[in-house]
């Protein structure tokens, strides 16, 4: 990646200074739109990262908490990217129209730019100007290392998002978002700030949420410091939803309104590109990135096209013992299209990493009992024929190294992908690696150390910390990273890590550091 490098620290608490030092816009003409508070409220963003172009993202929202508080008219807003943070050396600027049917959010995609170079980049919209964000260019070849975090499940009640803000110190080249970026609901004890209000259905109260998570200042420098690549897990739209039915909203026509208004709220908040807009209650999240020779980046979406759950006969997709219908070779956790999408960018992985970006625990987790095996039929166990599939396209593939990565269950791990968990030699396929919550509440204890005895292929899990992971790529090794918060109720918590493991070239399992 670029040799440029400055102090996150130094940067972030520079940024809103540096929007008013930075050499200025051009004229305002005619009669500018006129603010009575700042627009920002919510911040910058930049994601998807190319060789030549980044998506750059804002959201006007004067009155965040009232459908952003802004009047119907579109407004038209400038965006300006610089090869410095003065922005005496522009690269790339533009003009476009927020408008009142996408809660006047901005999706500008910068082109034209140099691989692998850091960009800084703002907004203008009438007289007011945005805070500077910092952004880079996936580098075309011929990179050395590459550095980037993930993170998931950032419930607002439960803890705050001290954790994002050590992630924006550091010298990262990419944030990867794997779900539950908001939750719907509350649950949990001794929260330590509040929703205010009940559970979003509606389109406003889908926009609402996403303002009151976006409010935290933490969270808010982990986006303007870093591109980020972004997947929804369920917790955007209900709880445990497969494809088009809900526990919680059990008239299919009525969850999928809810989808709709839910998928559009995420759209208008995460810097996505035009291709991910939602028509109704579809949108096309996944997607491949590539970084170089080093990296190729698998986004998937395992929640929009997956079978229904199996042996819960339409309740909650819990641990249940086992039943035929789980093993059924039809039941996909992605969808078929989406099976054969992944399965052709697999057989085009050119890098010498290829990193498979989903949102849970592929390895299977069986918990053994006096009935027999149970399964959790929300993850990858309930669909132990489509992780197969997914394994087979590995090995057909010949990937040099494949590592999964995966959150969602509040905890970490780290563990041997196989295709088939009943033979104890089966040959390791694929590492991979969850990163814990960066706020909400994990499992039990006891149940951790349960799933470690009956699965060997889990060789590590820990659930009593909060935080997010750091995974940095070079020709030899594949090394990971788990960063704790000390405690996830203390704003000005400090963080530590926890475990250190490798991956080595060519040689797929989990070995500790």
């Amino acid at each position: 990646m670029s040799g440029i490098t400055i102090p996150r620290r130094r940067f972030l608490a520079g940024s809103l200074a540096s929007a008013a030092m930075a050499a200025p816009f051009g004229i305002v003409r005619g009669a500018p739109v006129a603010f009575n508070a700042d627009p920002y409220t919510l911040g910058v963003a930049s994601g998807c990262p190319h060789e030549d172009r980044v998506i750059l993202w804002t959201r006007l929202a004067p009155r965040p908490l009232e459908e952003g508080g802004m009047p119907p008219a579109p407004v038209e807003v400038e965006w300006q990217v610089a090869e410095d943070e003065g922005f005496a050396r522009i690269a790339t600027k533009g003009v476009v129209q927020a408008t009142a049917e996408l809660a006047h959010s901005v999706h500008a995609e910068a082109t034209g730019l140099r691989p692998g170079r850091v960009y800084w980049y703002r907004f203008r919209a009438g007289a007011a100007v945005s805070p500077v964000g910092r952004t880079r260019t996936a580098p075309a070849g011929g990179n050395s290392r590459f550095r980037f975090a993930f993170a998931s499940c950032q419930q607002y009640e439960q803890g705050y998002f001290a954790a994002y803000r050590d992630m924006a110190a550091r010298d990262l080249d990419l944030v990867v978002h794997l779900g539950d970026y908001i939750y719907e609901k509350s649950w949990g004890s001794r929260h330590v700030r509040q929703h205010g209000v009940g559970i979003p259905t509606s389109l406003a109260e889908f926009r609402n949420r996403y303002a009151l998570y976006k409010s935290d200042a933490d969270l808010q420098a982990a986006h303007a410091a870093f591109p980020w690549l972004s997947i929804w897990d369920d917790h955007e739209v209900a709880d445990d939803y497969a494809n088009d039915r809900s526990y919680t909203t059990r008239d299919p026509e009525q969850f999928m309104k809810i989808r709709a208004a839910a998928y559009q709220a995420y759209y208008e908040h995460m810097p996505l590109p035009p291709s991910a807009r939602p028509r109704g209650p579809n949108a096309t999240i996944y997607e491949h990135y590539r970084f170089g020779d080093m990296l190729d980046i698998m986004l998937l979406d395992d929640r929009q096209y997956r079978s229904a759950p199996a042996c819960v006969k339409g309740g909650r997709p819990t641990t249940v013992p086992d039943c035929p219908e789980r093993t059924e070779e039809e039941r996909s956790m992605l969808g078929r299209p989406q099976e054969r999408w992944l399965d052709a960018r697999l057989r085009d992985s050119r890098g010498r990493w290829t990193v498979v970006a989903q949102q849970t625990l592929m390895a299977e987790g069986k918990r053994k009992a006096d009935d027999g095996n149970r399964f959790w039929m929300d993850g990858w166990d309930g669909y132990p024929n489509a992780r197969r599939r997914l394994l087979d396209s590995i090995v057909s593939h010949k990937l040099r190294n494949p590592v999964v990565i995966g959150g969602d269950r509040h905890a970490y791990f780290a563990a041997d992908l196989k295709r088939d968990y009943s033979q104890p030699h089966e040959a390791t396929i694929a590492t991979e690696f969850v990163g814990t919550s960066i706020s909400s509440e994990g499992p039990s204890e006891s149940s951790l150390a349960k799933a470690l005895v009956d699965n060997p292929a889990l060789t590590y899990a820990r659930d009593d910390k909060r935080g997010y992971a750091t995974v940095e790529l070079d020709a030899r090794s594949c090394t990971v990273g788990f960063e704790a918060l000390d405690d996830v109720k203390d704003v000005s918590s400090g963080v530590r890590r926890l475990a250190t493991f490798v991956v080595e070239d060519g040689a797929p399992g989990v070995k500790a550091a």
